[in-house]
């Protein structure tokens, strides 16, 4: 099974914390809170310098302690880089020496850059997928999981929208038919329960947020943490 960091994903599911915006002191509340993993969303903090960046996730590391997924989201996937896609992919690469695991998203041009960097690195990749629009049927989201995997993911991750409950069903099938480490997510008020509920079917890492959401429906982290262990 996967490890991010010292965080053993066989043994549990790991709890991210997305940082999106006063990085150190968010980062620190999310420890208190019970993260186990912080995500560094660089489009959300309006990183554009790599020594920034860099300097950052040293004082993370030095400050707070957790394990760090790096990811650069496009506006396309929800993200709000307002760049180049070749200077989007530039950045996050040279965050790859400091952090413990990248997300790149899976229809990104350059994304075998970023692959390819990982995996030289010996760095955990994860491969995403969002669509913030509808629930695609079972088998395409199938497809699109295996597609992460077969591209060179060691988690696959797959966001979706639920229009109905049978939608957020379909997703937790998915994910419980997977027998590949998977993240997956139903966004938005539907679907807020999946990150709670998506690690008892097989979902390796779910996201909470330390103040204001960075995407639909997630939860704060100590409300996903007590959740959790009242149903694990």
């Amino acid at each position: 099974m996967v490890r991010i960091g010292h965080v053993d994903l066989g043994q549990g599911p790991g709890i991210v914390a997305a940082i999106g915006a006063d990085p150190i002191q968010t980062a620190s509340k999310a420890r208190s809170m019970g993260a186990h993993i912080l995500e560094v969303r660089i489009d959300l903090l309006g990183i554009k310098d790599t020594k920034e960046l860099l300097l950052l996730l040293d004082e993370l590391h030095e400050l707070v302690g957790l394990p760090i997924i790096v990811t650069n989201r496009c506006q396309k996937e929800g993200g709000r880089w307002d760049g180049s896609e070749e200077a989007r992919v530039e950045l996050l690469m040279s965050a790859l020496t400091r952090v413990d695991a990248v997300d790149v998203e899976l229809t990104a041009p350059l994304r075998n850059r970023v692959v390819d960097a990982a995996r030289s690195l010996n760095k955990v990749l994860i491969i995403s997928s969002h669509d913030f629009k509808v629930t695609p049927p079972a088998s395409v989201m199938t497809a699109t999981l295996e597609q992460a995997m077969d591209d060179g993911a060691d988690i696959a991750k797959l966001a979706v929208t639920p229009n109905s409950t049978a939608d957020t069903l379909a997703l937790l099938t998915v994910t419980q038919e997977a027998d590949f480490p998977v993240s997956t997510i139903a966004m938005g008020k539907l679907g807020s329960h999946t990150r709670v509920v998506a690690p008892i079917y097989g979902s390796v890492l779910t996201y909470g947020a330390v103040e204001d959401a960075v995407a639909p429906g997630q939860l704060r982290i100590d409300e996903l943490k007590h959740c959790m262990e009242v149903l694990m």
